[in-house]
């Protein structure tokens, strides 16, 4: 029976509510729909980031893993405020969170800062799922309360040890892949449940395309936020870099990293060279949002179509 959709019929009415409630949402705040290229000539730069490719025209082409470098083109063009609803891929594993294809809503806020910028998105979340309760952490108080160490001083060879006992003794992880285990095994399980939990500063390294900035206790970190619930990772938030020298800085040690050649989006580049407005934009998991809402244990109960039906 691979020819049924994986999710009720029901759910995929509750995923139409989901939708119109988003909209109404932006509607009464002016900012525009927008809908961007879901194929591009051009890769993600970002190396955790895998994207699925495909031919076209005879031309090697990217199915996009958000729609973030067109956005900030129509940003540049002058758009104002948008949002988008739309399918992005990934080239990653199957699994209870995780489909290839997945749904996200992205959108951009101008001048908005990141504390402005996570009121809205407790606003938006917290009303959908009805939970009001908020912590705010930053990444080192996280890290350290559910951790037990300092990340901006604990040492690569102490760092080592506190994964050992989650991967193998034989595999060479970075110092960032070394927190993203210690985020995934430790940090998350351990949130707490039934409320909005925003964690933000993370390392600068970890910055991808946030501003970033020396904080009190003079590490540098990113202008960056993620929103839990109940261990979900839902949103993605930055303080968008505008600066296009540093953007190129970045990608290019970015591009040293990547296992395949990727090319770079020359028209991105060329937009952030023209001015990209000052601006904080958040990327939400639609799916993993309605897991939530109707209490679904798998991916596939919140989507028409599995990957496997696909």
């Amino acid at each position: 029976m691979s020819w049924l959709p994986s999710a009720s019929i029901e759910t995929l009415k509750a995923r139409g509510e989901f939708y119109h409630y988003i909209r109404q949402f932006f509607i009464v705040r002016d900012v525009l729909e927008v809908e961007t290229p879901v194929l591009s000539s051009a890769a993600v730069s970002d190396v955790n980031l895998y994207p699925v490719t495909a031919t076209c025209c005879g031309k090697p082409s990217y199915l996009h893993t958000s729609p973030e470098y067109p956005m900030k083109r129509l940003l540049a063009s002058g758009s104002g405020d948008i949002y988008q609803i739309c399918k992005v891929f990934r080239d990653e594993e199957v699994g209870r969170r995780h489909n290839p294809e997945f749904s996200m809503l992205e959108y951009y806020r101008l001048n908005f800062d990141l504390k402005t910028l996570m009121d809205e998105v407790a606003q938006l979340v917290g009303d959908y799922l009805n939970i009001q309760k908020r912590i705010d952490l930053s990444y080192g108080q996280a890290v350290e309360k559910y951790a037990g160490f300092n990340p901006f001083e604990i040492s690569d060879e102490a760092l080592r040890k506190e994964i050992d006992k989650f991967v193998g003794v034989d595999m060479q992880l970075s110092r960032d892949e070394c927190f993203d285990v210690i985020m995934s095994h430790v940090v998350e399980p351990s949130l707490p449940k039934d409320q909005l939990v925003f964690i933000s500063a993370y390392p600068a390294s970890q910055a991808a395309m946030a501003n970033t900035y020396e904080n009190a206790g003079g590490h540098w970190v990113a202008k960056r936020f993620e929103l839990y619930v109940n261990g979900f990772e839902l949103a993605n938030g930055y303080d968008e870099l505008v600066d296009v020298a540093e953007q190129l800085k970045r990608f290019e040690k970015e591009q040293t990293q990547h296992n395949e050649a990727r090319p770079m989006d020359e028209n991105f580049i060329a937009a952030l060279s023209h001015g990209l407005p000052k601006c904080s934009g958040v990327a939400l998991g639609l799916d993993r949002i309605l897991m939530l809402k109707q209490g679904a244990k798998h991916i596939q109960d919140v989507i028409s179509f599995s990957f496997e039906r696909s």
